[in-house]
């Protein structure tokens, strides 16, 4: 298995040797060992969203309880860890928010474990923890979590492999068909620079866009600290999107 030197070395010679300005990850980045044989080699077919839409999930305005995006309300208890909350807006690329967009998120607890039947490595469930949440956005193109600060976890790229923490994003469009998934991380976090699926956007200022900062007016007084993160879905200012096969998400 690499090392983590060997990978960071790949690291660096694809950003050394890129020539071009790349606000989107690349699909088979090799230092990603697993999507190298996971990424798209056929043109993409469009689908039928009305054939999509009789075997998806149907919901409407009045399906969505304004609870289900507080996370750390569970049955029996509180959960443990880090109390946050993370707002923002979702925005085309002009700037004009997007009204009525699903949101959702799911994330790892606090010690870094996903409930998810494929995460078995040591490290504590929560049981009051389910780590997933969803919201509308408002007129504004607003939205708003509170919920737990996920921790980095071990993962399979190669040897002593971490990943950053993070917060994934889905955000559906006026169909099924249209889905973006995306990840939210957390400022000053060590393990970026070693992380081959980040650093798959091998522009700077891309991956910046990936990362929330601090807001201490959406903090509260003892009970939460507060975080900011717009997502922009087109333009110039795009927030960076998976691909829809699933290749940078490692848990796919």
């Amino acid at each position: 298995m690499d090392t983590q030197a060997a990978i960071s070395a790949e690291i660096e010679g694809i950003h050394r040797d890129s020539d071009v300005e790349e606000t989107q990850p690349r699909l088979d980045f090799a230092p990603y060992r697993s999507s190298v044989l996971r990424h798209p080699t056929k043109d993409l077919h469009h689908a039928d969203p009305e054939g999509v839409e009789l075997v998806a999930p149907v919901f409407g305005h009045s399906d969505l309880d304004p609870l289900e995006a507080d996370l750390t309300l569970q049955p029996g208890g509180e959960p443990i860890g880090e109390r946050i909350r993370v707002v923002g807006r979702v925005l085309d690329g002009d700037g004009r928010p997007v009204r009525g967009q699903l949101v959702e998120v799911w994330q790892a607890n606090a010690a870094g474990r996903y409930i998810h039947k494929r995460d078995q490595h040591h490290a504590p469930l929560d049981p009051h923890f389910t780590g997933v949440g969803r919201c509308l956005t408002g007129d504004d193109g607003s939205y708003s979590f509170t919920t737990i600060k996920p921790g980095p976890y071990p993962w399979r790229n190669h040897e002593n492999a971490w990943r950053p923490a993070h917060i994934h994003f889905s955000l559906f469009g006026s169909e099924f068909t249209q889905r973006m998934v995306t990840q939210m991380y957390f400022p000053g976090d060590p393990l970026f620079p070693l992380d081959p699926i980040l650093q798959a956007v091998t522009q700077q200022s891309a991956r910046e866009r990936l990362v929330a900062r601090y807001d201490h007016e959406v903090s509260e007084h003892e009970w939460l600290l507060g975080f900011r993160w717009d997502i922009v879905l087109t333009g110039t200012h795009a927030t960076w999107m998976e691909s829809s096969d699933g290749a940078g998400d490692e848990h796919a």
